[in-house]
């Protein structure tokens, strides 16, 4: 080793020194996160079974768990143009509020009157504006001065200040666009505009880069994105730890690149399913529960010693609850509860590797 130091020339050796002492620095003060540093996302079983999120919020709590990930699914929420119907959510931020959880929606799904394929489940609007409307909407009701709050004064306000735009515009799936990145950066212009004039002090998450995301960061970048948002967002899914580490270093290059080193990262969803020998459609990091119990409990320390190094902004595990084994999708086994064939949630090892992990943290 010293001979392969001694070959670097002085410039280089000072760069590598630095970062090896950033990524080996003590876990004390930068393991200790900020309240809601770790999330979970709240989706399927979670908020359709035995009461819903209601009846989860205790259990999220128990973990250490402060802040969750919820999709806003506009196409639910504002079916016709102009007639919202909220209940739906309202039902899940009080429910989160009352436990002290934040809620960070992540609002995209087009409703067909607003599309600009109507016939596309996964089209992108046909005109920004409406879509910016809608989040004017939301934040009249869940904001600081929001409706809900004065409607139930019995619930401590828990006010909702970040907004997560769209999810996933690199993947067809979302956004019905190969060349998402201009139209992408359209949608977040126009959702900026209209945040920051109803909550000045709203914050614009991008929706989260999945597969290659530095690759999916560089072309929003090049889209002229960069003043559009005030945190980046990615799914560094991979199937080692490790490998978790180096996509957040490669996108962190990107945005250094980009002038954007000072602004922070949010890992808006991590996650390792526990469906080998049982899902079908895969996607390379399946493992037994025992193995994602493990994974588990490797990443969530990894992440907050690094954190001040890396401007992480925080770090959602996806999911909090899948449904009873036996489908075909590999995500469907990632939830760190999982219902049993009786309806009732069953605790996998990894929610136990969650706990302890939150817990050594403080």
């Amino acid at each position: 080793m010293a001979s392969s130091l001694q070959a670097m020339p002085s410039r280089v050796l000072v760069v590598a020194l630095l970062v090896l002492l950033a990524f080996a620095a003590p876990s004390g003060a930068s393991a200790k996160v900020p309240r809601g540093f770790f999330g979970v996302a709240v989706d399927g079983p979670a908020l359709t079974a035995g009461g819903g999120l209601g009846a989860q919020a205790s259990a999220i709590r128990a973990t250490g768990t402060r802040s969750v990930r919820a999709a806003a699914y506009w196409s639910d929420l504002e079916p016709e143009a102009g007639q919202l119907q909220l209940g739906s959510f309202d039902a899940l931020v009080l429910d989160a509020a009352r436990k002290g959880l934040s809620v960070l929606p992540v609002v995209h799904r087009t409703p067909s009157w607003a599309a600009a394929r109507p016939n596309v489940g996964s089209s992108p609007p046909a005109d920004p504006a409406t879509y910016a409307r809608f989040l004017a909407r939301l934040v009249a009701r869940y904001g600081p001065s929001g409706t809900l709050w004065r409607e139930h004064p019995e619930v401590a306000k828990l006010s909702i200040r970040k907004w997560q735009i769209w999810n996933e515009p690199d993947l067809t799936t979302y956004w019905d666009d190969p060349n998402w990145a201009p139209g992408y950066v359209r949608l977040l212009k126009a959702a900026r505009k209209a945040l920051k004039k109803a909550d000045p002090h709203s914050v614009v998450v991008a929706a989260g880069m999945t597969r290659k995301a530095w690759a999916d960061l560089r072309k929003l970048y090049a889209a002229g994105g960069r003043n559009s948002f005030d945190v980046a967002a990615i799914h560094p899914y991979s199937r080692e730890v490790g490998n978790v580490l180096e996509i957040v270093k490669r996108s962190r290059q990107v945005m250094r690149l980009a002038g954007d080193s000072r602004k922070p990262l949010l890992l808006s969803e991590i996650s390792w399913s526990s469906g080998k020998g049982r899902s079908t459609t895969n996607y390379g990091w399946e493992f037994s529960e025992a193995g994602q119990a493990t994974r588990v409990k490797a990443i969530v320390p990894l992440l907050a010693k690094n954190r001040l190094a890396l401007g992480l902004d925080g770090v959602y595990w996806y999911t909090w609850m899948t449904d009873v084994p036996g489908g075909p999708n590999s995500f469907e086994y990632s939830g760190l509860r999982r219902l049993g064939t009786d309806g009732r949630p069953v605790d996998k090892p990894a929610l136990a590797a969650w706990r302890k992990a939150l817990k050594l943290l403080g």
